[in-house]
């Protein structure tokens, strides 16, 4: 008597069952569907930016778009850069004086504020010898301190775009604004 003996194979053991089938389809299916969706997931993000929707639910290809920007676009949001502090010694009245100026430039676009730290050097140059050619008398108004502003403005617009100098058109800075301003 053989303990360990196997019973021999019949021909219905070595067939695969109907369930073992219905699991493989089921299981193909399942990979074919995550495949699928996988597959408009991937074309719908990588689809062009090209297209926009129109409010009607039709697409439109960007081209359709004008090549103005609308006024309420450019207005939509300032872009403010701040620059570095500067400390200049004023021109003599009786005693020495020197003042502190912190300063931020609304800049149109953000391309301008690249520029902006591109050329800081040069800038910071020219605005330290506008600076330091003032009187603190000059500065103590209001008036005086507009007009810095405005010198200001139209020296670092001289900087960034030099060949806009007396043309009619948007210049990069919009505006000069005074964070800080301490005369001592």
């Amino acid at each position: 008597m053989v303990k360990d003996a196997k019973p021999p194979v019949t021909g219905t053991e070595a067939v695969p069952s109907k369930s073992s089938k219905k699991l493989l389809i089921i299981i193909v299916a399942a990979v074919v569907l995550v495949l699928g969706i996988g597959g408009v997931t991937a074309f719908v993000l990588l689809k062009p930016a090209a297209e926009h929707e129109v409010d009607d639910g039709e697409v439109a290809p960007e081209k359709a778009r004008p090549a103005k920007k609308k006024k309420a676009d450019r207005e939509a949001a300032p872009i403010y850069v701040a620059l570095d502090p500067f400390t200049v010694n004023l021109v003599p009245e009786g005693s020495d004086q020197f003042l502190q100026l912190i300063l931020s430039v609304e800049v149109d676009d953000p391309q301008t504020g690249d520029q902006l730290k591109l050329y800081s050097p040069k800038l910071r140059n020219d605005v330290t010898l506008l600076l330091s050619g003032k009187k603190a008398s000059e500065l103590m108004s209001k008036d005086g301190k507009e007009l810095l502003a405005r010198e200001i403005k139209e020296q670092i617009n001289g900087v960034l775009d030099p060949a806009g100098k007396g043309k009619k058109r948007d210049s990069p800075v919009k505006e000069v604004l005074f964070t800080s301003f301490i005369i001592q």
